[in-house]
């Protein structure tokens, strides 16, 4: 058997501990990336003779690569918030941009309070739909509860979020920079 025959067996046998060791870094969607790059990696080592211990090899490897990943994500992190103007140096241009990012979230927050407010089996058969995208026949067979009255707490929901919305409109305090609204309901 060779070094690199020797390094592949090593790594099929730990495979499962290079996955747990990674979880503990990065999210669960990029675990088995990262451990196949390790894979990948081991085998593009020309020379294995010069690797005395092949399991720390691996597991440093793996861990090397995990961190690698981390410090891409958070470059792409902090690259992409300042193209959208978020950083603290917003200038004049860029502040109606962030203006109307921030007042989009505090109506989608607004909008969340009046779904808050229907009535459970209303709120659920609402969400279902206009969330999840089910038809009237899921939802009816998920709730069971007809169709008939599926479609009528759907409308009922639009009617009351609708209310909702029109007789609490969200205004910016404008010393705190955050939203009131009167109690309805």
């Amino acid at each position: 058997m060779t070094n690199k025959e020797s390094l592949e067996s090593v790594y099929l046998s730990i495979r499962n501990g290079l996955m747990r060791a990674v979880s503990r870094l990065v999210p669960p969607k990029e675990i088995e990336d990262i451990v196949q790059e390790t894979y990948v990696r081991i085998c593009a080592v020309n020379k294995t003779e010069q690797i005395l211990h092949p399991r720390s090899f691996l597991y440093r490897t793996a861990r090397n690569l995990a961190l690698d990943h981390l410090k891409r994500a958070d470059t792409r992190s902090n690259v992409s918030m300042e193209d959208e103007g978020l950083g603290l140096d917003v200038v004049d241009g860029d502040f109606d941009q962030v203006y109307s990012q921030v007042s989009a979230t505090q109506e989608f927050e607004h909008f969340c309070e009046a779904v808050r407010h229907l009535p459970l089996q209303c709120r659920k058969a609402f969400v279902l739909k206009k969330v999840y995208g089910y038809s009237q026949k899921e939802i009816a067979e998920n709730l069971n509860i007809s169709e008939n009255t599926v479609e009528k707490h759907i409308a009922m929901g639009l009617v009351r979020c609708r209310q909702f919305m029109n007789r609490a409109p969200a205004s910016i305090n404008e010393d705190s920079g955050s939203i009131k609204s009167r109690d309805v309901m």
